[in-house]
């Protein structure tokens, strides 16, 4: 077995911060998004899929400085916050580096925003050269592109993979390559009944992870 970690949600807890610099952001140009309505449609996705659905939202081009603006005020606020783990992922990385099963993480985020998240959590030396990003692929999720680039980049097989996703789009990437997902569940932002339409196996707590994945076996 060899499991594949979302970063947003799943190892970092930024899916708040970035979507209330999202809703702010959309604000200024006249798209009048909550936070809520920014999770709901563009969690999980690449930020080429965020953008192709909020120029179709509102019928024109991004303005050229959109997304740098963008970028420097979300990194400003998880430098501020500042971003912490996920509850309980650190347990679980320890369990699986106990067990000798690899993972890696595969993220709609592009490089430097994992590398200033994992950095800022702590957890960037444990997935140093094993980060892969949508913006390497054409298509991002729910396209399995980035789950297959990934197993690829490894070395394994797509079928011996465990995803780890807290949103419908990955959750539908994954199944899509052929891999098992489990969907935690317990963020604040999770659509539980969607993570579990589209295939995952849902957990609430991150505590229940080990249990899940050392059901599956090695």
């Amino acid at each position: 077995m060899f499991v594949i970690f979302d970063c947003d949600g799943v190892l970092v807890d930024t899916e708040l911060l970035a979507n209330r610099c999202f809703a702010a952001a959309l604000n200024r140009i006249g798209l009048p998004w909550s936070v809520e309505d920014a999770m709901r449609r563009l969690v999980g996705r690449s930020m080429k899929s965020c953008v192709a659905i909020i120029e179709s939202e509102t019928g024109r081009p991004l303005p050229a400085d959109f997304l740098v603006r963008l970028q420097a005020e979300t990194f400003e606020s998880f430098r501020t916050a500042p971003v912490q783990p996920v509850t309980g992922i650190v347990d679980v990385l320890d369990w699986l580096e106990g067990k000798g099963i690899d993972y890696c993480v595969a993220s709609s985020g592009e490089i430097e925003k994992m590398r200033l998240t994992l950095g800022l959590t702590g957890l960037l030396p444990r997935f140093e050269g094993r980060m892969f990003s949508a913006s390497m692929m054409p298509r991002g999720k729910p396209f399995p592109d980035l789950f297959l680039h990934a197993a690829r980049g490894i070395g394994v097989a797509p079928g011996t993979c465990t995803v780890i996703e807290d949103a419908v789009p990955g959750v539908e990437a994954g199944i899509a390559a052929g891999m098992r997902v489990f969907a935690y569940s317990g963020a604040a932002h999770a659509d539980r009944a969607g993570l579990v339409k589209a295939g995952g196996i849902a957990f609430d707590a991150m505590d229940d992870l080990p249990r899940l994945l050392g059901n599956q076996g090695s």
